[in-house]
């Protein structure tokens, strides 16, 4: 089910990855477009983690704390850190929140009584992925109000988060590959 998902959201990112540098490039402000974004993709990161999970109470309370999430996120935005800079706090709360639930992941997937082959796992691969991303992440973003005086820093910083995001997607891109068993045929000569 999870992987049904996947790609419309991909093609979601694509298009904010394509308008945000339009929008940039022609001197208007995608610090919204990106705000609403990043609400979204966390909401839709969880909701993907819980499908991941077997638990059905902690699937039930994860699922519950997208709407939250969301709500105080979406406040957030508008009242408290406002339209013209990016969400940090909630941002940082979100990246705490992802990494929380991928721990969840992988302690329940560790403590199934009989071992799987998590090369052949998508979900462990996708955890793996959001894991290390939102784990580097959290410093960069946290911050990333602060060090916007600093143009040195904003150069760096787009380098790491693009290697960061060239991580994740290879992660994701592993985690599809795996979910396809390949169908070999032995032919008698």
């Amino acid at each position: 089910m999870y992987l049904r998902l996947f790609p419309p959201f991909l093609f979601l990112t694509l298009a904010a990855e394509i308008i945000g540098p339009y929008l940039s490039a022609h001197n208007r402000s995608n610090v919204a477009l990106y705000n609403f974004f990043t609400v979204f993709e966390f909401c839709f990161y969880m909701v993907l983690i819980s499908l991941m999970v077997d638990n059905g109470r902690v699937k039930k309370n994860m699922q519950i704390s997208v709407f939250f999430y969301g709500l105080i996120a979406v406040l957030n935005i508008l009242f408290f850190q406002g339209m013209n800079g990016f969400h940090t706090i909630t941002y940082s709360f979100g990246c705490l929140v992802i990494v929380s639930f991928c721990v969840y992941y992988f302690f329940e997937l560790f403590r199934l009584p009989k071992s799987i082959k998590l090369s052949r796992n998508p979900a462990f691969w996708i955890c793996s992925g959001l894991l290390f991303f939102y784990c580097c992440g959290f410093p960069l973003y946290a911050f990333m109000n602060y060090w916007s005086n600093y143009k040195w820093v904003i150069k760096s910083f787009d380098s790491i988060v693009t290697i960061l995001n060239i991580f994740l997607y290879s992660l994701f891109t592993i985690a599809f590959l795996c979910s396809k068993t390949p169908k070999y045929t032995l032919s008698s000569s």
